[in-house]
């Protein structure tokens, strides 16, 4: 009798320590332009997808934020074929980073409907791959604040479509947004000049510390406009001391934080996979950092 009773207790135990790993479990996207040597082009991901997104999901990335689209394909594949892989690998579609510059000819003009048609295509395909968010990457810096407008209306323009087919569209940082234009921070006028209905931003966290400006004093200026963030540092994360993560955590209810994706440029590691784990590990561990922010 006692030996059955211990049998019993020692599998509720097993099953409670079960329970709260999967409680624990965070979600965490990456950024595939991180393992861009390995999987960054269409070649290369139809070598080592497999392999690449299988140790990935195991170190407990749960989504991809994607990195290769061109006509219509996303790394070479349909976008249903794209989104068969990522999911056969455990991992779920989320993101993706797609743009199209204006032309000089566009921005002198304001007419930009060459560029809308080349979105529709785009969008089609993103959403047939079943993303969540499309983000731009970046635009050409503008030269004036004329130039800065038509940049703006044409990001409401291309989020109203990305609305119009069910997903959301952001802007994506680097260092060089956080210049002026005639005496105008170019990142603040492009918060203020996009409508937070058709345009949410992915503030990378490390550029914005480049660009040297605070991450949370901007959440707090424009609170609930950055529904994703590109967390990173200058390579693993929290070895630099350059970027206060706990701050940034903290602060993202008021930020607007929806999802988190890990970018990871360089690393101090002898593979871009150690420094990937190095990452998630961090991550895991931080108890500033929530289970979800999809809620």
């Amino acid at each position: 009798m006692k030996k059955i009773f211990s049998i019993a207790l020692m599998a509720l135990v097993a099953l409670t320590l079960s329970l709260n790993v999967d409680a624990k479990k965070k979600e965490i996207c990456f950024q595939m332009y991180s393992v861009r040597d390995l999987i960054g082009n269409p070649e290369k991901f139809a070598q080592n997808h497999k392999d690449v997104l299988a140790k990935l999901a195991a170190m407990g990335y749960t989504s991809t934020e994607a990195a290769n689209y061109d006509n219509g394909k996303l790394y070479g594949l349909t976008p249903e074929e794209y989104k068969a892989e990522i999911e056969a690998a455990g991992l779920k579609v989320l993101s993706s980073h797609v743009g199209h510059n204006l032309s000089g000819d566009e921005l002198k003009s304001g007419n930009f409907d060459g560029a809308l048609k080349w979105w529709e295509q785009c969008i089609d395909a993103h959403k047939r791959a079943g993303m969540k968010y499309i983000v731009n990457p970046g635009v050409n810096f503008p030269k004036t604040l004329a130039e800065a407008e038509v940049i703006c209306n044409y990001l409401n323009k291309v989020g109203e479509m990305v609305n119009a087919a069910g997903m959301k569209f952001g802007y994506h940082n680097h260092s060089h947004e956080f210049n002026k234009v005639e005496n105008k921070v170019w990142y603040d006028y492009m918060v203020e000049h996009t409508d937070p209905e058709k345009v949410f931003f992915e503030m990378d966290v490390y550029w914005a510390v480049r660009g040297q400006v605070s991450p949370v004093e901007y959440f707090k200026k424009y609170p609930g406009r950055f529904t994703l963030l590109h967390i990173k540092d200058h390579k693993e994360f929290g070895e630099s001391g350059m970027v206060g993560f706990d701050a940034i955590f903290n602060n993202a209810d008021v930020a607007g934080l929806k999802a988190l994706v890990v970018e990871l440029e360089g690393s101090n590691r002898p593979n871009i996979l150690d420094g990937m784990k190095v990452c998630a590990d961090y991550l895991k561990a931080a108890k500033f950092v929530k289970a979800s922010y999809d809620k």
